[in-house]
């Protein structure tokens, strides 16, 4: 591409010579602006006492506003190793932890059970690192409670790393439940904002779930957010963040003096504003549409 705009520069007018060569530029110019941002805020936020965290958010490869969230939590607890693991990445371009392994330097390991998702991600990954690509481990893997803890074994990820996230459309709950080889400080999982913010439930464990099998709707997935809070004070964290998406945890024995927690009824009002930015219903009726279908109560 370089060779053929200096071959143009030297038959176009000058006006149409600096309007290619600022098109030609304009990706690397837009990565600088990322990193410097990503940067600037994190100093920022390292050096305010408390902000509220709703106000934290951004996107700039997250889904929603994931990535100002982390950039928060990670300035007031600080990082040890910059070590994530994500599972479930999509169509391998939106996802969680792109802005901390892009523009802060982490490294980690991405999972996908889809194919073409796990390909998205290496080939993009490949472009923007380049040779630093070798940071990042992104494969194919169908996740279980059964094989979970092997799966990370098997790709050297064990003891303490500063972060894992996990949204997998399906058997989250039981995921996080079974994992047993790493010790993360931050948790980030998604929870299903269609079962409400009274009752601890998650759907019944099936290690080839598939939320549109189950239901047409793809309403039928996942845990409530009850549950989860559950689930991870019995592992030993807290509940800092919602965002109406994904449930944002610290480990407790971290979370002290520098996060604060949030109870689950301070939590449904966070979500409930939050998913109406999103433009996302959710009302008693669509509960309604799935409630006879197995659920098990935690």
């Amino acid at each position: 591409m370089l060779n053929l705009l200096k071959k143009l520069e030297g038959i176009l007018p000058l006006s149409w010579r600096i309007t290619l060569r600022n098109l030609y530029y304009m990706p690397k110019r837009m990565e600088n602006l990322e990193n410097l941002l990503t940067t600037i805020l994190q100093q920022n936020y390292e050096n305010t006492k408390s902000l509220d965290m709703q106000k934290c958010g951004f996107r700039i490869y997250s889904q929603n506003d994931e990535d100002g969230i982390l950039i928060y939590i990670f300035s007031k607890i600080g990082t040890t190793n910059k070590r994530f693991v994500e599972f479930g990445i999509g169509n391998g371009i939106e996802y969680n932890t792109a802005n901390l392994s892009i523009n802060l330097g982490w490294s980690g390991l991405l999972m996908d059970g889809d194919a073409d998702g796990v390909k998205l991600a290496q080939n993009y990954y490949k472009r923007r690192l380049g040779l630093d690509f070798a940071r990042i481990q992104i494969a194919q893997h169908m996740l279980t409670a059964e094989n979970i803890n092997c799966v990370l074994l098997n790709h050297k990820v064990k003891d303490e790393i500063d972060l894992i996230i996990i949204d997998i459309d399906g058997i989250e709950y039981y995921v996080w439940e079974a994992v047993n080889v790493i010790n993360p400080r931050v948790v980030v999982i998604e929870y299903n904002l269609y079962l409400g913010y009274k009752n601890a439930l998650t759907v019944k464990y099936d290690p080839e779930f598939n939320r549109f099998k189950e239901h047409s709707s793809g309403m039928y997935f996942g845990a409530s957010l009850p549950a989860l809070v559950k689930l991870a004070r019995s592992k030993g964290y807290v509940l800092v963040h919602v965002n109406g998406i994904n449930a944002f945890f610290v480990r407790k024995d971290i979370a002290r003096d520098k996060l604060r927690e949030i109870s689950v009824s301070e939590a449904s009002q966070l979500g409930i504003h939050n998913i109406s930015q999103l433009g996302i219903r959710n009302t008693p009726e669509a509960f309604e549409r799935i409630q006879h279908l197995n659920f098990v109560y935690v």
